[in-house]
């Protein structure tokens, strides 16, 4: 070995030992380290690498500043000293997903891809730097109400014809040791269920002839939740609708059944029993001494390490028992309907994500059969409901987007004509009302009047490729406070001054790719996080595009839910900034990465390439 070689290996260990997360290392690692890497001194205006070009290693800037592009060639970064770039590219396939050009003349290390891979798989500290954590957080176990109805559920339900005599089906149950049976058509199409109390109540109490068909005792439409739905709706749904068992269907055929017993190891009690003291609440105030709890209902799910999308689709199950209890309420004061309705959310409530700041978002379909003098009706009810909600800390929306508001309380013809305006005159307030009611999700009352509107506005907006692209200008709206040089952009003024807002630039940015990733793809979820599981699934989005998109998401959303969680135990009441400085170097690094992807994934869709496969 040359002197000037143990000069340059002792340069660069000088170097490294100052720069995270070189600096987690034990010494004779870190001295190998500093031997593997070479140095380059690349000119000004020189290209490092290509997108789409195979990666020799991880890069390290000694000196210099580098210019880190996207795909289509909008700007990402302006790195300078003891920055590394490149690791998305290596962690993933070895294949550059950026363009890195030399702005100044710049000395560089490359640690060689092999050794960077190395130290990724042995150590973990350096793993969780590049990393980023978040694949570590998606792998998190939490308890049952975390885990989907498909692992819970007990697989090929036993099921009867709607014919069987009631002697048969008893005789099934007790050979099988099962508490109920799937009633099912020839087409194993679900239409019932019948259990041990049915054969109590209903047959043995009322001496029905042991060759009575099991559809006269059985109970029709049960039910029923789908294989993605958690352990959470599972029992929230028992406790509200105070039954013992639930079918778990695709479509309209029978998957699984799921019972009280299938409980027993249930852990997270706390926000199931806020559901059942609102389904037995008997006043909007009572329902609001529930909901004063919902904070600190926050702050334990959080501390708890569960995943973002849990903590909300908790947060909001509860919203939603508070809303369909004080429907409940309002027809016993009002009387039964008219006609048919149905009570929708809209906003973070209609994609069940909802935090620790909530203002409500609804609107009211209305049958078509309703008469002049029904409107009344609905006007009363729709008042009590919002006013309820108020009084339970749902605060009015600030753009009346309210079943109160006329505007939003109309038949259904009605709804049909304004998704038509909408789609057809793509101005920007109809932009804004789209992307709404895109989020639109049935709470209370007849699900059948959201179905056909849902489906054929759907395939009226993919059609209208004018509609799709105001809705895509529209979205990208939104941005990540990225900064030019390595640095966040905050707000300049006002109360939150160098504060960043984690709604409005960290999740609303996704939630509005998700909703277009729906739109291009005919994609029926509400859901953020499950639009963007689906838009990978169906070949809206590449799947390498589609996991980083996710992770960033995940980092981001949690990000803000710590922050609300920390406000919390604090005893102040949460809100939707943070300033960069309440976060660590690592975790801004990581938040920083996290709006990269977002803005690429923007510009990719704003360019019409690199998104579609």
């Amino acid at each position: 070995m040359t002197d000037a070689t143990l000069d340059r290996d002792s340069r660069i260990l000088r170097f490294i030992e100052h720069v995270h997360p070189y600096d987690s290392l034990d010494r004779d690692t870190l001295k190998r380290i500093a031997e593997a890497f070479s140095d380059r001194t690349v000119p000004a205006g020189s290209e490092i690498y290509a997108a789409g070009t195979p990666l020799e290693g991880l890069y390290l800037i000694e000196h210099g500043t580098v210019e880190v592009t996207d795909a289509n060639g909008a700007p990402v970064s302006l790195l300078r000293g003891r920055n590394s770039f490149g690791e998305r590219g290596l962690i993933r396939d070895g294949i550059a997903q950026t363009t890195a050009r030399a702005a100044e003349e710049t000395r560089l290390l490359v640690l060689p891809a092999k050794t960077f891979r190395d130290l990724v798989r042995n150590d973990r500290a350096f793993a969780r730097f590049f990393e980023r954590g978040r694949a570590a957080a998606r792998e998190r176990q939490g308890d049952l109400s975390t885990q989907r109805v498909s692992d819970l559920m007990a697989r090929h339900p036993i099921t009867v014809a709607p014919d069987t005599p009631i002697r048969s089906a008893a005789e099934t149950m007790r050979d099988t040791r099962v508490s109920c049976l799937a009633v099912t058509e020839s087409d194993e199409r679900l239409v019932g269920i019948v259990t041990l109390r049915d054969m109590a109540t209903k047959a043995v109490a009322s001496s029905l002839a042991g060759e009575t068909p099991v559809r006269e005792i059985m109970t029709s439409n049960p039910a029923s939740l789908p294989p993605s739905a958690l352990g959470s709706d599972l029992l929230h749904l028992m406790l509200e609708r105070k039954v013992g068992h639930v079918t778990v269907v695709e479509g309209d055929r029978v998957v699984g059944i799921l019972t009280q017993t299938d409980l027993t190891r249930f852990q997270a009690l706390s926000s199931a029993s806020m559901v059942q003291e609102v389904a037995d609440a008997a006043s909007a105030e009572e329902m609001a001494r529930v909901t004063a709890r919902l904070p600190a209902l926050l702050a334990q799910l959080v501390g708890a390490g569960n995943r973002h999308e849990v903590v909300t689709r908790l947060i909001t199950d509860i919203a939603d028992a508070v809303t369909r209890r004080l429907l409940a309420l309002a027809e016993a004061e009002l009387g039964a309907p008219p006609v048919d309705y149905l009570w929708l959310a809209c906003g973070s409530q209609g994609r069940q994500e909802q935090t620790g700041v909530s203002d409500q978002d609804n609107c009211l379909i209305i049958s078509d059969a309703a008469r002049g003098k029904d409107g009344a009706y609905f006007e009363s009810l729709a008042r009590f409901v919002c006013d309820g909600l108020a009084t339970c800390g749902y605060y009015y929306c600030p753009g009346d987007m309210m079943a109160s508001n006329p505007r939003w309380r109309q038949p259904l013809a009605v709804w049909r004509r304004y998704f038509r305006g909408w789609i057809d005159k793509p101005d920007p307030e109809a932009q804004m009302l789209a992307s709404v009611m895109f989020d639109l999700r049935p709470i209370g009352g007849a699900a059948y009047l959201l179905e056909e509107l849902k489906a054929e506005t759907l395939a009226a907006a993919r059609k209208n490729t004018i509609f799709v692209g105001h809705m895509i200008v529209n979205s990208l709206k939104h941005t990540p406070p990225l900064g030019l040089f390595r640095g966040f952009a905050t707000v300049r003024s006002g109360e939150h001054k160098n504060q960043l807002d984690m709604k409005m630039n960290g999740v609303v940015p996704v939630v509005d790719l998700g909703r277009i990733y729906a739109l291009q793809g005919g994609l029926t979820e509400v859901n953020t996080r499950a639009r963007l599981e689906a838009a990978e699934a169906n070949g809206t989005i590449s799947r390498s595009g589609g996991h980083d998109l996710l992770d960033a998401y995940d980092l981001i959303a949690e990000t803000r839910l710590k922050q609300q969680a920390e406000e919390i135990r604090a005893g102040r009441k949460p809100d939707n900034y943070m300033a960069p400085s309440d976060l660590s170097d690592l975790e801004r690094s990581h938040l920083r990465d996290a709006f990269v992807v977002v803005r690429t994934m923007q510009s990719a869709l704003g360019h019409n390439k690199g998104v579609l496969s």
